[in-house]
């Protein structure tokens, strides 16, 4: 019976090492021998996973953050609940002290009431109430000798006084009231009086200003009448001028041509231009020979220029026909050199032909078979 030796850890981990090289490998080959792969350059699945990964990411954390919303929106309702209860408790133990107070810590129920009880005057008795008051003791100090007893007596005449004074004052005042309303209605028909005086003034003003509106105006036509009878006088004097200075320019010796007024202290070559009226007979006689004199020259020149030009036509149609010659010449040189080219170019074909046959049936006669080939981009190293 065949014994095979115990699988050990150290060689379990070198197969397990070996099969995920294995399995690493045939993953590449698909990566590298897949034409779209190649031609990207990139792993597609590996950028898909990750495009899903951080959609998956972004998602849990829009969860998360609707949740923190969620959370947040839930405190702060629960926080404004506690508020206004902690409000309404605390204005309920503020109503409850205040209805203590009122009941059993009353201002009348203290010990102390008496030092500013505001009432004290009117609700104690006096410290003496007569000559026979059982309160009154040796040290109260409050009996002497010599004292008034007729203190209501004079108390009342005292006041009956005081009332007569008040009456008086009363009357006093009722009095400078009349005259103060006395006053105020002097005062009053004063101002009717002055408001209607200031309407007569006014009548009179706008009566005074009607008149001298009228007097202005009359003075105003009076004046337009004299600037219009200026006016027309003025224009009388100028229209005589101007038939004064129209006689003048035509009997003068401006529009009368006459040689006389052009003439110039200068020479009398140079005339003045703005007198000067044309030339005459004889000037113009000898200026159109001048001209006549003249064309007879440019004539000339023209019959020279036509011959000069005809001449260079026939110097250029010679040189034209001497470059077609040249160029027919240069067309069939070319003609023959390219007829030469090609000969030569299928003497090298030929040549080039039995030399690839000679190399095929000789030189390359063993070829390589499909199976060479095949052995060939297998692996990805």
């Amino acid at each position: 019976m065949l014994k095979f030796p115990r699988s050990t850890g150290e060689d379990r981990r070198i197969a397990a090492s070996i099969e995920r090289r294995r399995q690493l490998e045939e993953e590449r080959k698909k990566r590298i021998f897949n034409p779209r792969f190649r031609k990207i350059g990139i792993d597609k699945e590996f950028l898909d996973r990750q495009v899903e990964e951080k959609r998956q990411q972004r998602e849990e954390e829009r969860a998360k953050e609707c949740q923190l919303d969620e959370n947040l929106v839930r405190s702060s309702k629960i926080a404004l609940q506690l508020e206004k209860e902690q409000a309404e408790e605390k204005r309920r133990i503020n109503e409850e002290i205040v209805e203590f107070r009122r009941l059993h810590q009353r201002r009348e129920d203290r010990r102390d009431y008496d030092l500013y009880d505001p009432d004290a005057l009117r609700t104690s008795l006096p410290c003496r109430v007569g000559d026979d008051d059982p309160r009154l003791g040796l040290a109260s100090a409050q009996k002497f000798g010599g004292e008034d007893h007729n203190f209501r007596e004079q108390d009342r005449t005292r006041k009956e006084e005081m009332r007569w004074w008040v009456e008086k004052q009363m009357k006093e005042r009722e009095a400078a009231e009349k005259e103060r309303k006395d006053a105020e209605k002097a005062y009053q028909e004063a101002v009717v009086s002055r408001d209607e005086r200031a309407v007569e003034l006014e009548k009179l003003e706008r009566e005074c200003r009607r008149r001298l509106n009228e007097a202005t105006a009359s003075f105003n036509r009076a004046l337009a009448e004299e600037q219009e009878h200026r006016r027309l006088c003025e224009a009388a004097q100028d229209e005589e001028d101007k038939k004064a200075e129209i006689y003048n320019h035509v009997t003068g010796d401006f529009l009368t041509e006459a040689p006389e007024q052009a003439e110039s202290s200068r020479g009398p070559k140079k005339p003045l231009a703005t007198r000067y009226k044309g030339m005459t007979a004889d000037q113009l006689k000898v200026f159109r020979d001048q001209q006549a004199q003249q064309m007879e020259e440019i004539q000339k020149m023209k019959s020279n220029e036509k011959r000069i030009n005809e001449e260079w036509y026939r110097l250029m149609n010679a040189h034209a026909e001497t470059a077609e010659a040249y160029q027919r010449e240069l067309d069939r040189k070319k003609t023959e050199l390219n007829k030469k080219i090609a000969e030569e170019n299928l003497r090298l074909a030929e040549q080039q032909k039995s030399y690839q046959e000679y190399l095929n049936r000789v030189v390359y006669k063993n070829k390589p078979s499909p199976e060479y080939f095949s052995q060939f981009n297998k692996g990805t190293r």
